[in-house]
């Protein structure tokens, strides 16, 4: 028998197009909307602006959802991901935006002391922190209180404060080194 184009139509295994992986907005908003509005609230410092950003998120997820792999990460790592993008992206168009006003308030004004995206950074840097060791570290470095204050308050020996602290300043400065190398070879 003569094998026909026909023929080998009939022969070959069905191919399905890829299927979108289900991605259902409004779950996902019910789900990890108000951890979002908290992560860049917190990053922004600008709750309008915080809010814009988390529909920008959805809307990206939304688009992207074909994209998405639930093997590669979970839903809410995914969102957080696009989040960290808004975010970089809005602060980066907000620094492009000149400041309005006259000579004598543009002159009397101070630079920022604080990068946003540096402040980004080290947030997340603090997130990959247990919660003992972050603790340490904020309560030490960010809120002044004492080893012997917080011996006191909780019932964790001095020792025991200085040694998370330690590591978690340790594990601080790798995770923010490596982020800085990516950067340097990108240029």
């Amino acid at each position: 028998m003569k094998r026909t184009a026909a023929n080998r139509e009939e022969t070959r295994m069905p191919v399905s197009p890829r299927r979108p992986p289900d991605f259902d907005v409004h779950r996902a908003y019910r789900d990890h909307g108000s951890a979002l509005l908290g992560y860049t609230v917190n990053a922004l410092r600008d709750r309008p602006l915080a809010e814009d950003c988390v529909q920008e998120t959805f809307l990206r997820a939304w688009r992207a959802r074909d994209r998405f792999d639930p093997a590669h990460a979970s839903e809410r790592t995914w969102l957080f991901a696009i989040a960290r993008n808004v975010i970089i992206d809005t602060l980066r168009a907000r620094a492009r935006l000149p400041l309005i006003g006259d000579d004598a308030e543009l002159h009397s004004r101070t630079a920022e002391a604080i990068d946003p995206l540096d402040r980004l950074h080290m947030l997340e840097a603090l997130s990959h922190l247990s919660d003992a060791h972050r603790t340490a570290v904020v309560s030490v470095h960010l809120h002044g209180r004492s080893y012997q204050d917080l011996s006191d308050a909780t019932g964790i020996p001095v020792s025991t404060w200085r040694t998370r602290t330690f590591h978690a300043l340790r594990a601080l400065r790798t995770h923010l080194e490596g982020m800085e190398e990516p950067d340097a070879h990108s240029r």
